[in-house]
């Protein structure tokens, strides 16, 4: 075909940027600790991308400009998300990130989101937007200062400033709650959370305080919608003695328990009788114990995993 007396040559294909998608998602899943806002910040990201390309602005790198795209979005995010978390009823954790064995869909997220455990997303809750997305991808993902500078819009030495702040900030909750061995391998890890739902279900409060650490916590986020603690409870005979009255109540109303790969740490999903989603439950394992426990029970935070229980909901007044 020729066109005013040459070759119309063909516009240049585009470079398939969906194998982005699951880095783009731990940016945003770690920005924001939600899941939903961050597949719509991922979603809005690539609409980014295609309107540039329309527009006829030509990307060499599509990678730094939807992880610089990803990042300023969540940037955005937290800054207007301030006065909810400020507002929130009981405490704050983040929603589950879950991977059966065998589930292909989720654990292309949980892969990437192993360092994303509750416990450190909660620690970045104390930090500005702007310190954590610095610590993000510096610290997480293994950014350079170069890159994170350009990624952030500041220069290399201001971000290293910032970098050190972030550190000061979270190094007393990391003391506290981080400063043990590296989480047990995955096999052991899912081993261990098989054996202390089962002890724990079966009631033999014994061997439960054994699969404990002596000053374990426990944490739950009801969101002031369902059933939860108001507060950390700590100390292992009163968290082994509070998990046991508390599993017994649910498995006598039909409740089941199925193991999975919680945030990159070992875990279990309860469902009701009916199969709905009724909590996600997360395990910190160092040195073969159980450091500390997540619940998340607020239905709000499940409904990425399917229909939701009305089993933990609190009633109406």
């Amino acid at each position: 075909m020729r066109a005013g007396g040459t070759d119309a040559l063909p516009a240049p294909e585009e470079p398939d940027v969906t194998g982005y998608r699951p880095l783009l998602f731990s940016i945003a899943y770690g920005m924001t600790g939600s899941v939903g806002d961050a597949e719509d910040i991922v979603q809005d990201t690539f609409l980014g991308l295609t309107r540039a390309r329309n527009a006829g602005t030509v990307i060499n790198d599509p990678k730094a400009y939807l992880t610089t795209a990803v990042t300023r979005l969540g940037i955005d995010h937290l800054r207007s998300a301030r006065v909810r978390r400020e507002t929130y009823v009981g405490e704050w954790l983040p929603e589950p990130v879950v991977a059966h064995a065998g589930d292909p869909g989720p654990a292309e997220h949980a892969e990437l989101a192993d360092s994303l455990s509750m416990a450190f997303l909660v620690l970045l809750e104390t930090l500005s937007p702007v310190e954590r997305a610095v610590l993000m991808l510096r610290e997480v993902f293994g950014y350079g200062y170069q890159d994170v500078a350009l990624i952030i819009g500041k220069s290399e030495v201001n971000c290293r400033q910032i970098l050190a702040r972030a550190r000061q900030r979270i190094a007393a909750g990391r003391q506290a709650r981080d400063n043990v061995p590296a989480p047990a391998r995955r096999a052991q890890g899912e081993e261990l959370a098989r054996r202390f739902f089962e002890v724990a279900g079966g009631g033999d409060l014994d061997a439960l305080l054994g699969m404990l650490a002596p000053d374990v916590v426990l944490h739950g986020d009801g969101g002031g919608k369902a059933q939860s603690l108001a507060r950390p409870a700590a100390g292992a005979s009163r968290v082994g003695r509070m998990l046991v009255a508390g599993l017994r109540r649910v498995l006598a109303l039909g409740v089941v328990v199925r193991t999975a790969w919680i945030n990159g740490r070992p875990g279990a999903v309860m469902y009701d009788a009916e199969g709905r989603v009724a909590a996600v439950v997360e395990l910190d394992v160092a040195d073969g114990v159980v450091q500390a426990i997540h619940s998340v029970v607020n239905p709000d935070k499940l409904t990425h995993l399917g229909p939701v229980s009305d089993v933990a909901l609190l009633p109406r007044k």
